[in-house]
């Protein structure tokens, strides 16, 4: 999620750190400023239009042995806070393929259905911002190498759809010069004409949702037809949003992280699956509590996981995955220091390399000296 202002940064606090409830300048006794959100990113509060915080990410991920990134995105209207993910998506973009990472997009198209209940669309202009949308994906991204394809159609995600509907999505795509693959949730494909289907956390009506309901969701999700083709399975955390405490309306319900065994579970499940491609569902969603970046609360324990069960876990060492944060610290608290900057530039290209062992000396030597 491109979604995040921090202060420091942006001159703001934005939204999705304060639903307009929280307020980040409060810092509690722990020294965590309040936020939107039950855990805390052991990093801090970021922007994510910072290049310290997308360095930050993209080498975790790197290093954890995850392949690529679903951006969550917006379109390109100017509404909202939508400009800012869209120009921090193409920011984030450009690191991800820095780091020799793959990447889609999420296309969010309740852009759309927002728009119209302001009244900044009119008839049969939704079906233009949405063809405008997609013609931005198709000169800027269906095209990039790093993008993600399947037999050499772009894979795109939608979520939902909540707003386009079947005969929409078909006038959209039919002029566009790469159609691409449209993947949605499982129980609005179907009726929307999409291509596939892709998991998400089973959350529904407010309660906690137990292991054995979720493992049913999973088992259903990949017997689907063609799920090695048409399935984007999904490995989650678990799910602890912050709606009802922000008061913006009912928690949408809970999955429990059991110890870091939910997460164990549905990445075994995913892995066994026939699908080529799995989701983890989220990266940074602090709203929604599905987390798999470094927190406070759980640290390295998700992407210790995830390196355990990838193709390249003897890469990196556990302790290789310390060293992206451990950048970001030290360019923080060092941001004065020219001769220091030089230093850390020169750590940070370092474990774009994979060269974690030099890295790793600059940035002992560096903090030694603090």
């Amino acid at each position: 999620m491109p979604w995040y202002a921090s202060k420091p940064v942006s001159g703001h606090w934005g939204w999705h750190w304060t639903m307009n409830h929280f307020d980040p300048d409060r810092v509690r006794a722990d020294g965590q400023r309040e936020v939107a959100s039950h855990d805390y990113p052991l990093i801090g509060l970021y922007d994510s239009n910072d290049a310290d915080a997308l360095e930050c990410q993209v080498l975790l991920m790197k290093l954890a042995g995850i392949d690529g990134v679903i951006i969550d995105w917006y379109g390109t209207a100017h509404f909202r806070d939508y400009p800012d993910v869209h120009r921090n998506t193409q920011h984030f973009i450009k690191h991800v393929r820095k780091a020799g990472l793959q990447y889609a997009v999420c296309y969010e198209d309740q852009t759309v259905k927002y728009m119209k209940e302001a009244e900044l669309l009119r008839d049969q202009q939704d079906i233009a911002q949405g063809q405008k949308d997609l013609a931005w994906l198709t000169d800027n991204c269906f095209s990039d190498d790093a993008y993600v394809k399947i037999k050499g159609r772009p894979v795109l995600l939608i979520f939902g759809p909540q707003y386009f509907q079947k005969n929409q999505w078909a006038r959209m795509v039919t002029e566009l010069n790469q159609r691409p693959l449209l993947f949605g949730l499982p129980h609005l494909v179907q009726q929307n004409g999409l291509d596939g289907a892709y998991g998400w956390p089973p959350v529904t009506g407010g309660v906690e949702i137990v292991p054995d309901v979720w493992r049913k969701y999973l088992e259903s999700l990949h017997a689907r037809p063609d799920a090695d083709k048409f399935v984007i399975s999904v490995a989650f955390p678990e799910f602890r949003d912050i709606y009802e405490q922000a008061e913006l309306h009912d928690s949408y319900g809970s999955i429990d992280d059991r110890d870091g065994a939910t997460f164990a579970d549905t990445l075994n499940m995913a892995q066994e699956s026939r699908s080529r491609i799995i989701q983890i569902a989220t990266w940074n969603d602090y709203g929604e509590g599905t987390m798999i970046e470094p927190t406070k609360a759980s640290g390295y324990r998700y992407l210790e996981h995830v390196r355990k069960h990838t193709e390249n876990n003897e890469a990196y060492s556990a302790d290789d995955l310390r060293l992206p944060v451990m950048v970001y610290q030290l360019k923080k608290k060092l941001s004065q220091n020219a001769a220091r900057g030089v230093q850390l530039k020169k750590a940070t290209d370092l474990l774009f390399a994979g060269d974690c062992n030099k890295a790793r000396l600059i940035l002992e030597s560096v903090a030694k000296d603090e």
